[in-house]
């Protein structure tokens, strides 16, 4: 998981500042808020999703004209949905999915979560964002899992046939081994950026412990501070998946943790666009 030393720094997006984020939601219901991101082909909009444990924000989207395409989930970093993730959510369905980013902190907050200047380093701030994460029980993970991907499946331009996808950043790399266990029928693929080592542990609620409950390929792209903080971590997980029979790349990348994010402190283009390659490769084969 993210703490003062694997995720230090200044996280940034001045899109967050309340008079920028005020003129991001009036423009949410549309395309995009930022000109130089919008694209032509994809259809944003703000939705609540009822859940057991309340009414989740989330945001979906979906690429305009007739057809229908497969399904993915995206979980947020410890940061929650904030407009970079807007921004990723756009680019996917850009490429050809419906995609749905929910506010993971529903339960305790609106999102977004933070300011537009979120220091990790600052112990109240983290602390606060940990107390959100501390609400969201495993039992709660996975009944959130299957009602998303329930919203998923009810909208009109999703493809029902096809498979869908789940990728989560962060401590949704943890969520998204929980999606692919709690709907085993619907996951395909599951991709894990910077999940930390957490994914891997003696926790009798180790995500590892439920990949063979999965029907998933995976890809893991795995931060290097992360590595060298426990070098065992990436043989386990390799040894689990071999071990379940599934379909897994479990890669260092010569980047630290939140290398994926755009405005964390530690955002790596190249490597983050090596990731991205990587995971529309593997959506591409198990999403057809």
């Amino acid at each position: 998981m993210c703490d003062e030393f694997i995720h230090p720094g200044l996280v940034e997006d001045l899109r967050l500042s309340r008079r920028s984020f005020g003129l991001l939601t009036v423009a949410g219901a549309g395309v995009a808020a930022a000109p130089a991101l919008a694209q032509s082909n994809v259809t944003e909009k703000d939705v609540e999703i009822k859940t057991a444990d309340g009414a989740c924000d989330a945001v979906l989207f979906t690429p305009t004209g007739t057809g229908t395409w497969p399904a993915v989930l995206v979980w947020p970093d410890i940061m929650g949905l904030r407009p970079t993730f807007r921004d990723l959510g756009r680019r996917l369905a850009g490429q050809g999915h419906v995609v749905l980013v929910p506010n993971p902190f529903y339960r305790s907050a609106k999102a977004p979560v933070i300011d537009d200047k979120f220091d990790f380093s600052n112990p109240e701030q983290r602390a606060r964002l940990m107390g959100y994460r501390g609400a969201m029980s495993d039992d709660g993970v996975d009944r959130d899992a299957v009602t998303h991907l329930a919203f998923l499946d009810a909208q009109a331009q999703t493809n029902k046939v096809r498979k869908a996808g789940v990728q989560g950043y962060c401590m949704g790399g943890t969520l998204s081994f929980r999606t692919a266990a709690a709907v085993p029928n619907r996951i395909a693929a599951v991709g894990s950026f910077h999940g930390g080592n957490g994914l891997f542990s003696k926790n009798p609620n180790s995500p590892h412990q439920l990949i063979p409950k999965t029907n998933a390929s995976f890809l893991i792209a795995h931060a290097q501070n992360d590595d060298a903080q426990n070098v065992q971590m990436k043989e386990g997980l390799k040894a689990a998946f071999a071990a379940a029979n599934r379909l897994a790349t479990v890669e260092v990348y010569a980047a630290n943790h939140g290398w994926c994010v755009k405005g964390s402190a530690v955002y790596n283009e190249a490597e983050a666009e090596r990731a991205w390659a990587a995971l529309s490769a593997m959506y591409k084969k198990q999403l057809a």
